[in-house]
């Protein structure tokens, strides 16, 4: 039997939230977290088989903590595997602030699908 393989990358929404941890810090130590957030968006942009399509920063219409649904900001990618998917999500857990890890002041969530092509319009 013959496996048809899809070669088409995955269409990747990363949703992320700052979560109330970020808001409860003093102002002086917001700057290092601020930075961390950096380092993972710039981590995601570089790793073998993310396209990072674009951004979104919904800060100016939704304002504070964001547990889920609407995020703090978001990154739609062509991502070329779910195991990539997972890796990018895992920038949560390894990238550093000081002796924490970025996931203790927001979190992600992947929403995976395919790009949407409409014919004749």
């Amino acid at each position: 039997m013959t496996q048809i393989v899809d070669k088409d990358p995955l269409r990747v929404l990363f949703c992320v939230g700052v979560t109330q941890n970020f808001f409860d810090l003093p102002a002086s130590q917001t700057g290092a977290v601020w930075k961390a957030y950096g380092e993972m968006m710039t981590a995601l942009n570089e790793m073998p088989g993310v396209k990072v399509i674009g951004t979104m920063d919904d800060d100016r219409t939704m304002v504070g903590a964001s547990e889920s649904w609407p995020w703090t900001f978001y990154i739609m990618a062509d991502v070329v595997d779910l195991d990539t998917v997972v890796a990018g999500c895992n920038l949560f857990r390894t990238t550093m602030i000081g002796e924490e890890r970025l996931w203790k002041y927001g979190r992600i969530e992947a929403r995976i699908g395919r790009a949407l092509i409409i014919q004749g319009s």
